[in-house]
């Protein structure tokens, strides 16, 4: 977050790079929201998910009549439409070689021109571009242009996994949840055991996943807190995926969910209990059970 909030004081083009679902999209926008270019449009595009015959036109607008189907009067593109803004170009790897020269070309000179025009339109759009492929690895397979990747990684910022950042997790599970709680009007917690299973997940779906995981726990969730098992249960645990791919039935998957659930939970109760200097009503307050269920548990780990 300290070399984004650098970019962010700063006009250059900016390389964000990192696996599918780390929040690239995120930080772009934490970015420009704190740019001096805040006032102004910010523009995303996901260069994947729009067919290379069409993805010149979205960038650069077109012309009346430059092809079969254009519109009367034509249509400004992602460029125009950015100007004075922010400009993100998401999975940028997926362009292809002559589009990326035009780009090149746009970025360098702040100028373009739309598909079946030949009129000069002048920009100033500050570029955010994202990736989650080797770059370096698609220049030498001449699938990506040298000059443009240079050009876009002016300031290089990468998003580690969730995995290798577990102190994130419940930051952002927080944050995720506010928004739903604010949404479904709800004012839902989570409770020490949800925090617990959290933390253990390995999260290869990194924040993308987790916030899957969190708005199914907020429709699956009975009273006040979000129990562990409110979560998918691939959520459970961090072996579960592992084991139930070598497992051979149906019962021994849920037989082996079970088993790390029951652990998992005993863990939770031992943290709350330690934490809270052996103050069973505090440590009611962080699992958020109730006394009943609380002393049930105890009774059923062997604890005191």
């Amino acid at each position: 977050m300290i070399r984004a909030m650098k970019a962010a004081g700063s006009d250059v083009t900016v390389l964000i790079r990192g696996e599918t679902g780390t929040g690239k999209d995120l930080l772009s926008r934490a970015i420009h929201s704190a740019s001096r270019r805040c006032t102004g449009p910010m523009i995303e595009i996901n260069c994947a998910a729009i067919p290379e015959n069409l993805l010149e036109s979205e960038l650069f607008g077109y012309e009346e009549g430059s092809f079969t189907g254009a519109k009367k009067g034509g249509k400004i593109g992602k460029f125009e439409l950015a100007n004075m803004g922010t400009l993100f170009l998401n999975e940028i790897g997926d362009m292809s070689m002559p589009l990326q020269a035009k780009l090149l070309g746009a970025i360098q000179e702040k100028t373009f021109e739309r598909v079946g025009g030949t009129k000069k339109i002048s920009s100033d759009v500050r570029i955010i571009a994202a990736t989650n492929q080797d770059l370096e690895k698609r220049i030498a397979e001449n699938k990506f242009r040298m000059d443009l990747f240079f050009r876009l990684s002016v300031f290089n910022i990468t998003i580690p996994p969730l995995r290798d950042r577990k102190d994130d997790v419940l930051v952002l599970a927080t944050h995720f949840l506010d928004k739903l709680n604010k949404r479904e009007k709800k004012t839902l917690k989570l409770s020490e055991w949800a925090i617990a299973a959290l933390r253990l997940y390995d999260w290869p779906g990194n924040v993308r996943e987790l916030i899957n995981a969190i708005e199914c726990a907020v429709v699956s969730a009975d009273g006040l807190y979000i129990e562990a098992d409110d979560f998918p249960k691939r959520i459970l645990t961090r072996h579960f995926i592992q084991k139930s791919e070598t497992s051979n039935s149906d019962t021994e998957n849920q037989a082996c969910l079970k088993s790390e659930k029951s652990n998992l939970e005993k863990s939770s109760i031992i943290r709350a209990l330690e934490k809270s200097s052996g103050n069973k009503s505090n440590a009611i307050k962080q699992l958020g059970m109730s006394r009943s269920q609380f002393y049930k548990k105890l009774a059923q780990y062997g604890l005191k």
